[in-house]
């Protein structure tokens, strides 16, 4: 791993997205997004992920220019057919309009298909929770978890993320529906570090310590059977309100060639905002049990982190390092003319 400043991990990744042609614009809220989850603990969902959506955009499965096509189904219903763009920049620009209607209907509601990786969910949720509403995310993946009691993949990892404004810093979680993300498989794999047993399936369906045996088999879901049922839940209601693909037919958010066809949902929730700040203050402030320095919210860890590697730097692993360097210095031609 290499600790380095920020400044510098920005400049190299906006050089890289500037030579696969994003514009501007749109670069700094992948790279916002990106970093943030560098900064926050999450290498799984941070500058790993670079190569893939340029690799994306080469390849013209990854449209740069496009924010998506905004359809009102109702009042209060947006649907978004992304173009193929990336998943920032086609998320925020749904949620900026969901975020205006729910100030006059409450509650209102951004359901998108043809879109790019969206990262970590929880970047959303913040960004929306600091400014005074509350938001659900919900998205699917490619099928990389088992079902309970099963050996093969067919059911998404399926996050979620809420983000609650308060009167201090925001509320945020943000977790998939299985036990991990096949992202941090990926940052493991990178790593050369071996996983838990219980984290995963090769691609005979016996437990597997290797991640990179990891990758072609099954993930499991987070507390058993329950996790399954939640993340079987987000996959119907996410496909069946988008429009998505579903199980085994999603593709595009781990590989490079196939056009994205998961499907992801926005609740954004403008209402009454109660004093809560004393409540999660009361939960930090409860005795420990044994085994544990202090209670934690959600967000609490990540949070620290990030005022700690704003200062310190960010560990990256070598052979990501090297590769951006290699995309900030050369220009690609994708092999897709976009409309």
């Amino acid at each position: 791993m290499r600790l380095l400043e920020v400044s510098k991990v920005r400049d190299v990744a906006g050089r890289a997205l500037a030579q696969a042609g994003v514009p501007a614009d749109h670069a700094v809220l992948q790279l916002d997004l990106l970093l943030e989850a560098e900064l926050r603990g999450v290498p799984s969902h941070g500058l790993l992920r670079l190569d893939r959506v340029i690799e994306r955009i080469a390849n013209g499965v990854a449209n740069p220019h496009a924010k998506g096509r905004q359809t009102w189904r109702s009042d209060a219903f947006l649907a978004v057919d992304g173009q193929m763009g990336l998943g920032p920049v086609v998320a925020n620009a749904a949620i900026a309009v969901i975020q205006e209607r729910a100030r006059r209907t409450g509650i209102a509601l951004a359901a998108i298909t043809n879109s790019n990786h969206l990262g970590m969910l929880g970047w959303y949720a913040e960004n929306v929770a600091a400014q005074g509403q509350a938001l659900i995310a919900l998205s699917t993946s490619e099928a990389l978890v088992h079902p309970w009691g099963g050996r093969k993949a067919l059911i998404g990892t399926n996050p979620i993320a809420i983000g609650v404004p308060t009167e201090g810093e925001p509320f945020v979680m943000d977790t998939a529906t299985s036990i991990v993300s096949m992202g941090e498989i990926h940052d493991h794999a990178h790593r050369g570090a071996g996983i838990p047993e219980h984290w995963a399936l090769d691609a005979d369906g016996n437990p597997t310590t290797d991640p990179n045996r990891a990758k072609t088999g099954a993930l499991a879901s987070f507390g058993g059977a329950k996790g399954y049922a939640l993340g079987l839940a987000f996959e119907l209601l996410v496909t069946s309100l988008a429009g998505a693909a579903i199980g085994p037919d999603v593709r595009g958010t781990l590989d490079a060639t196939d056009i994205c066809n998961k499907g992801d949902v926005f609740i954004v929730i403008d209402g009454p905002q109660p004093r809560l700040a004393d409540y999660l203050d009361l939960i930090r402030g409860t005795e420990p049990a044994q085994g544990f320095d202090r209670v934690l919210v959600p967000g609490d860890r990540a949070r620290e982190c990030r005022k700690q590697r704003l200062v310190e730097g960010i560990p990256v692993a070598e052979e990501v390092w090297e590769r951006l360097q290699v995309l900030a210095n050369s220009p690609i031609s994708p092999n897709r003319k976009y409309g």
